[in-house]
């Protein structure tokens, strides 16, 4: 069962995407909020396995700002964004603060429901127009030059983690270092491969050293 909580101003909103949701594909819809504070609240108290959140949210924490600090307080939990911006930088923003996915609210019910169940079992969802935004700026920046920097992808929790990881630390003991768990851990080191596009430890070591993360004291 995907235990799924709702973020959305809008009232109606919140109504339709539950009724539609709810029960269908394994979902269960286990609470709704109206805005970033709300929503990090009840996040914390129900711990959803899918946060679907809207980003503009004018009468309380806009959903960017949420999305962040929801991943770094609860990174085990995958958050969708919903939105009416088809936009390349609304796009940036929201996978920079820690998205999982990004899907426009005119997307037909199939795709939502497709979304969902692809972020809660770990993976990455774009919709299409957002994938050729993203394959369309990457190709471009690629032509003139200017490879993007991943490193702006990662958290500074994720590149604290990073760093451990270079260092030859195990989950464990990283674990005692951060003061956080190592179900913690284990998930950073999951979205450093997604966001990375690495597949192993010797990986990430590699990747940290190219970019002169390792500091020893």
């Amino acid at each position: 069962m995907v235990r799924l909580l709702i973020v959305d101003d809008h009232v109606v909103v919140r109504s339709g995407l539950m009724m539609l949701l709810n029960g269908k594909n394994n979902i269960e819809v286990i609470g709704e909020a109206s805005e970033g504070d709300e929503a990090i609240k009840k996040a914390l108290e129900l711990r959803p396995d899918v946060v679907l959140m809207d980003l503009s949210m004018p009468h309380g924490k806009d959903g960017l700002t949420a999305t962040q600090e929801l991943h770094e307080l609860l990174p085990d939990i995958a958050i969708l964004i919903l939105t009416m911006h088809d936009d390349e930088e609304y796009l940036f923003r929201a996978i920079h603060a820690g998205a999982s996915g990004y899907i426009l609210k005119n997307a037909p019910h199939e795709d939502l429901l497709a979304a969902i169940a692809s972020v809660a079992s770990g993976n990455a969802y774009l919709t299409p127009s957002a994938t050729r935004v993203l394959m369309s700026g990457y190709l471009d920046r690629v032509k003139n030059g200017d490879t993007p920097d991943t490193l702006a992808l990662l958290s500074e929790r994720e590149k604290e983690v990073l760093e451990w990881i270079a260092k030859g630390y195990s989950n464990k003991e990283i674990a005692e270092h951060l003061v956080i768990s190592v179900k913690t851990v284990e998930s950073h080191k999951s979205n450093l491969m997604e966001k990375l596009g690495l597949k192993s430890r010797p990986e990430l070591v590699k990747y940290a050293m190219k970019k002169g993360l390792l500091h020893f004291e």
